[in-house]
């Protein structure tokens, strides 16, 4: 079928590639406007662009999708079997939900109702989900209500991060699209309402989400920074020193250990007493620095135990 594919980000850039591939014509893109980044202030193009541009394809870039001047403009190519949106960020008006033969097809980094949002796979894994997965549905005017048409489910590899299981879900997001959009156009496929009862928020995380609460427990401090790393980060301080923890494991399950935040080894592992238990933090990166490793850090630095880390701070 024909259809255009709207997205952003670099969750996206799977599934339009596994368009591009199949037997489905990619008639044009829309992703957001180029924005500067970086010191230098360049100009960036999105994930979703790259692609686009790599295979000669037609972009659209409206500031606002709903404005009447963008609507107008998509509506030009024609008929459409399907639209396809993935991480785009920003909300689809009426106007185009209701214009393609096969609807809006959405690829969301969840299983719905779980996990409604704009930050579904950080807050699984900060919330300790030992499962998540994709799900395709129709989108509606709602913030990810629409019905479910596939989902498929996996298991949280205990070691990755936010960044790890976005890559693994937006590949296996981009398989679940084709057999979607296949089903839709031979009639194979019967939406399925959510259940709203069981729905669940994930909404954007501030940037301030991982700041460490040393109080908190050991699993609990290390799920945060898995779900905030990369983005929008991991913090603690010690010593009037910011620091942005990369990567964080549990060194003690429970116990009292020591007043939380306090270092309580400190030679080739740094180990910081939680609320409960202990984590050992693995790599970190200080301030105005490039991240290395704890233990240089601890020999760089002169940390020794006793030492505390401010059990809570705010970002400047």
């Amino acid at each position: 079928m024909k259809v255009i594919f709207i997205g952003t980000s670099e969750f996206a850039v799977p599934s339009l590639e596994s368009m591009i591939a199949s037997a489905h014509e990619v008639l044009a893109v829309v992703t957001q406007p180029d924005r500067p980044k970086g010191r230098g202030r360049e100009m960036q193009f999105s994930p979703v662009k790259e692609v686009a541009l790599a295979h000669s394809i037609p972009i659209l870039q409206p500031e606002k999708i709903s404005a009447p001047e963008s609507i107008a403009e998509i509506k030009c190519y024609g008929p459409l079997g399907a639209i396809v949106v993935v991480a785009y960020g920003q909300k689809i008006p009426r106007e185009i939900l209701d214009w393609p033969q096969c609807g809006v097809v959405n690829v969301h980094g969840s299983i719905l109702p779980k996990y409604r949002g704009a930050a579904p796979i950080q807050q699984a894994i900060i919330s300790g989900e030992k499962q998540t997965g994709v799900t395709t549905m129709l989108m509606d005017e709602g913030w990810d209500t629409g019905d479910i048409l596939l989902q498929e489910t996996i298991d949280i590899d205990p070691d990755s991060n936010a960044g790890d299981l976005a890559r693994e879900l937006s590949l296996i997001g981009a398989k679940m699209l084709v057999h979607t959009l296949d089903g839709l156009e031979d009639g194979l496929i019967a939406p399925i309402p959510q259940n709203d009862e069981l729905a669940t928020m994930a909404r954007s995380l501030p940037r301030d989400a991982g700041v460490v609460d040393w109080s908190m427990a050991a699993r609990d401090i290390v799920n945060l920074v898995r779900g905030c790393t990369p983005r929008p980060g991991s913090f603690a301080r010690v010593k009037n020193t910011v620091l942005k923890l990369w990567k964080a494991c549990v060194e003690a399950e429970e116990g009292r250990l020591g007043e939380p935040g306090e270092v309580i080894q400190a030679n080739d592992r740094l180990v910081v007493a939680a609320g409960s238990g202990s984590v050992r933090l693995v790599e970190v990166q200080p301030e105005s620095r490039r991240g290395m490793s704890a233990s240089d850090y601890v020999r760089g630095a002169g940390i020794v135990p006793g030492d505390r880390f401010d059990v809570h701070f705010d970002l400047p």
